[in-house]
């Protein structure tokens, strides 16, 4: 049997563009004289859709996009995932499927059963769980036909299981001769190896083939890696799809021809086209064409600048230098070299002027007091107001550039430098932004070496640097991963590092305390174990404060 695996970039929601696509694939897998095409998890919804599920309408829409796709397929088997609407009087209003289509029609169609519902997953909220697990009869052969998460339930590999059934297990003692596994499963930064690890697991230990097609691109905070992949019974490795980009990858099991995309196994490289992937996609699936950024010399909107350039082009970005009278000359000079070097146009708007008319309007008000964080909050609130004038004018979607250590302990100003429609790097901790800036520098300079040297600051005041209300960023990275990450108590954290434990409890406390102004920021993409955001619901008027 010769089997495509239809690696796509689906659009959440948007059903006909989905449909399209899939038949254009489905042709080219004919083309080749394929025998089955199979398409990710949700193929035709997107994923995830949310409450979509709920929206009225969508889930017949989303049946009447079914069968345009099987009204039209002749000569070849397709497996794609949709929302199957439930026809019970009990149970929630849907199941995540796969329909399988032959011969103009939907032959059979089999549910999902395992519905994760931990991190950024909700999917109980939408779909009923599946109370039965049939083979897919496939001339003559007994095929285990999977979704995402039925094969994640493996007592082998998950150090603590979530559900009290295992598909494959239950596919395999029924007859199933291989699997099939239709997936959208997000990418992190560990992913791809504890994907590889599973799955090669359980080829081996059931001997017999298994064959994982995954989805590729962003929605919203997500980011899929695609690299879909087949293993032999003994574990080997018979065909890999590209990582982030799209593919249409074949095996033939009668054949000994292996492909195998290339694929990075650098995680700082994985890191980067993950975060221009999911830049490029959440910008033009929104309906933008440009973005734009404020940058002040510093290495986040340096990273960031050089990720949106390789997004969108560099002819679409659009740097703003909005230096006072606490700029120093080499954050402009690093601001226009990054500029130069990236190609980008920049315009240039001064704020003294418009910092001392605050001043002066406020200083009645504020008369006998001191100058504080007020007067430095400020700055950074007039310059969110004019670039979010400028997104306003011109249709620009303004890129927030603050990195996940300072939005951990809430060094970053409300309606300052938190302004913007994507945080781009808000789940990249500040030192792996300093690595991600050596690996942009590898072949040429793009980053100016003086952005990635000097100590940095916010420069709201005379002398300033984020060492004088932080800790050095790789103290503060090694407390955060281990607290947010890992959810190690402030004791663990302490035995693991050997760091003063006031240090870590005063770290702990910033984190928790700060949650309400995460709660304000934009949408950031997530490529670590535990971003902030949808997968991490932590209570804002909340006591607990680590005192046991």
């Amino acid at each position: 049997m010769k089997i495509a695996l239809g690696q796509i970039n689906t659009k959440v929601g948007a059903l006909r563009q989905n449909v399209d696509k899939m038949l254009l694939w489905i042709d080219r897998a004919k083309a080749e004289h394929a025998h089955l095409i199979a398409f990710p998890e949700l193929s035709i919804t997107g994923y995830p859709p949310k409450d979509l599920i709920d929206a009225s309408g969508f889930l017949e829409d989303n049946l009447k996009a079914l069968h345009a796709i099987a009204d039209q397929v002749q000569g070849i088997t397709v497996v794609l995932g949709f929302a199957e609407p439930n026809p019970g009087p009990t149970g929630k209003g849907a199941y995540n499927s796969a329909a399988v289509i032959r011969n103009r029609k939907v032959i059979s169609i089999h549910r999902k059963s395992l519905l994760p519902t931990y991190d950024v997953f909700d999917e109980a909220r939408y779909f009923e769980p599946s109370n039965k697990q049939e083979l897919l009869i496939l001339d003559e052969q007994r095929i285990g036909l999977t979704i995402c998460e039925d094969v994640w339930n493996d007592k082998d590999y998950a150090p603590r299981l979530l559900y009290h059934l295992d598909p494959v297990q239950k596919a395999v003692e029924s007859g199933a001769e291989f699997i099939i596994n239709i997936s959208s499963s997000p990418y992190h930064l560990e992913k791809w190896d504890e994907r590889h690890q599973l799955l090669r697991g359980e080829a081996m230990k059931y001997r017999k083939h298994v064959v994982y097609v995954n989805l590729v691109g962003g929605n919203d905070e997500l980011i899929f890696d695609g690299r879909s992949v087949v293993f032999s019974p003994d574990g080997e490795m018979i065909a890999r799809a590209k990582d982030f980009e799209e593919d249409l990858l074949f095996v033939d099991f009668d054949s000994s021809n292996h492909v195998l995309r290339p694929s990075s196994s650098s995680m700082i490289e994985n890191a980067k086209k993950a975060l221009i992937l999911g830049t490029r996609d959440y910008v033009h699936k929104c309906g933008f064409t440009k973005v734009l950024l404020g940058l002040s010399g510093g290495i986040d909107s340096a990273v960031t600048c050089a990720m949106a350039v390789e997004a969108v082009g560099a002819e679409n970005v659009l740097g703003v230098l909005m230096p006072s009278q606490y700029s120093s000359d080499h954050s402009v000079s690093d601001a226009l070299q990054l500029a130069k070097n990236l190609r980008i146009r920049t315009e240039t708007i001064p704020i003294s002027n418009i910092f001392d008319v605050y001043r002066s309007s406020l200083a009645p008000i504020f008369r006998g007091a001191k100058e504080d964080i007020t007067e430095e909050n400020l700055q950074a609130r007039i310059r969110g107001n004019l670039l979010m004038a400028l997104s306003n004018k011109y249709g620009m979607l303004l890129l927030s550039t603050g990195n996940k250590s300072e939005l951990a302990v809430g060094y970053t100003t409300l309606y300052g430098d938190a302004c913007g429609g994507l945080a781009v790097i808000s789940d990249v901790p500040k030192t792996m932004v300093y690595e991600l800036a050596e690996h942009m520098n590898a072949e040429r300079e793009i980053i100016p070496r003086n952005t990635i040297t000097k100590p940095p600051s916010a420069e709201l005041r005379p002398g300033q640097k984020d060492s004088d209300s932080l800790p050095e960023y790789d103290v503060l990275d090694k407390i955060l991963v281990r607290y947010i990450e890992d959810n190690l108590t402030a004791d663990q954290i302490v035995e693991q590092t050997g760091f003063n434990r006031d240090l870590v409890l005063s770290i702990l406390r910033k984190v928790d305390s700060n949650e309400y102004k995460r709660k304000q920021l934009p949408i950031g993409l997530k490529i670590t174990t535990k971003a902030f955001g949808f997968g991490r619901r932590w209570p804002i008027a909340q006591g607990y404060k680590h005192e046991f």
